[in-house]
């Protein structure tokens, strides 16, 4: 068994990490309170220029090839500085993935480079809704066939990236009568398209920078070309894609936490108390061991979800696995770093409170902890049926 890791993961490791270091610890607190939006997108454009919006994208469409594994690596450099980047180009290169994987050599040729060079900013995926969460089957938006176009009219909450992102897959119900989850296709939906309206940006607790919005669609009309895949097949596409962006989430999580819990070791080295560093006692010893090894648990599933989608492999069930144990015990890492500081981590003039708010979405995005559960243990019970 070799763990070490290639060449090319490595440079690609250390580059985001670079590029973490440099453009974005320096601002993510300002990011974060809203305060240069044209920065992050900013951030963005040099991200795509460097080929972190195509990691997994053939070169053939200005990709890099770098592979799931590079992702996860990358993900993670680039959420101990700023998660709100890290989850913009999780989401992102989760679209360009969805049209390599299904896409016709057309939609391959007209969209992938746009995204993977930064042109399109940034890409939306659009599933769910308020009455489709966690059971994204029950979805109301509708596509009916009308001549050469399909009409899509429902709208869709919690999109990354709406306020700039250039394109979107959405997902309908284009086969009403249809079992649950039979009947639905997927789009590709460039923003401007008349019909297309992007609500408000949502006021959220953390990952701030980054823009959620609600996507209603009023008699959007696009081109039966713009179909993703086969008519009412588009379920399954989602599926499969959202099994890897669990890698993304996952790995965005075991970020914020090292991040804390890094930034929490120093400062036990620091802070006295009671005539020494918080450092010499044995329960924040025990605390920062614990915490540590957790999330080296982590990525090693990460790793091995990764490992197994970049060759072929079947990787649902480890990516939800590590999707599941990396959002909780980055969770608690940062509660514990959080703690660890006392009323210092409370206060904005420290990260922890940022990290803190950050990770808290990890577990819910993505699928939830509870869904992760349900998942795993459906592919565990389908091994003895």
């Amino acid at each position: 068994m070799d763990l070490s890791l290639s060449e090319e993961q490595v440079m690609i490791q250390d580059m985001a990490r670079k590029f973490a270091d440099s453009e974005l610890a320096p601002v993510a607190a300002d990011l974060d309170a809203g305060n240069d939006q044209q920065l992050f997108q900013e951030n963005l454009a040099k991200l795509a220029e460097l080929g972190f919006m195509g990691l997994n994208i053939s070169s053939e469409y200005g990709g890099v090839e770098a592979g799931s594994v590079a992702f996860s690596l990358a993900i993670t450099e680039l959420a101990r500085a700023c998660a709100s980047t890290a989850v913009t180009t999780s989401v992102t290169n989760m679209v360009a993935e969805v049209i390599q994987a299904v896409g016709n050599e057309e939609q391959k040729q007209q969209y992938l480079p746009k995204i993977c060079s930064g042109e399109y900013k940034a890409g939306g995926f659009c599933l769910t809704e308020a009455v489709a969460g966690s059971d994204p089957a029950g979805m109301k938006t509708t596509a009916v066939k009308d001549g050469d176009d399909y009409v899509i009219n429902g709208s869709k909450i919690f999109i990354t990236s709406g306020t700039f992102a250039g394109v979107f897959v959405v997902w309908a119900v284009t086969d009403p009568d249809a079992r649950k989850g039979k009947g639905i296709s997927c789009f590709i939906v460039e923003a401007g398209t008349e019909g297309m309206v992007i609500g408000k940006s949502e006021d959220k607790m953390g990952q701030k920078a980054s823009p959620t919005n609600e996507v209603y669609f009023e008699n959007c009309r696009v081109p039966a070309s713009a179909m993703l895949g086969q008519e009412n097949k588009g379920f399954a596409i989602a599926v499969g894609e959202l099994a890897g962006g669990r890698i993304g989430i996952g790995s965005l999580a075991l970020g914020v936490g090292l991040a804390a819990m890094d930034y929490a070791r120093q400062y036990l080295t620091e802070r006295q108390q009671f005539g020494q560093p918080l450092a010499n006692f044995q329960g924040l010893q025990w605390k920062l061991a614990d915490r540590y090894t957790d999330l080296e648990a982590a990525r090693l599933l990460l790793m091995q979800a990764a490992c197994n989608k970049e060759q072929g492999l079947e990787f649902s069930q480890a990516a939800s696995m590590a999707k599941l144990f990396a959002s909780e015990k980055a969770n608690q890492a940062c509660y514990d770093a959080l703690q660890m500081m006392g009323g210092a981590g409370y206060i904005k003039e420290y990260p922890l409170e940022r990290y803190a708010r950050d990770v808290r979405i990890t577990s819910i995005y993505e699928g939830t902890s509870e869904i992760q559960k349900v998942i795993i243990a459906r592919e565990l019970l389908k091994a003895v049926q």
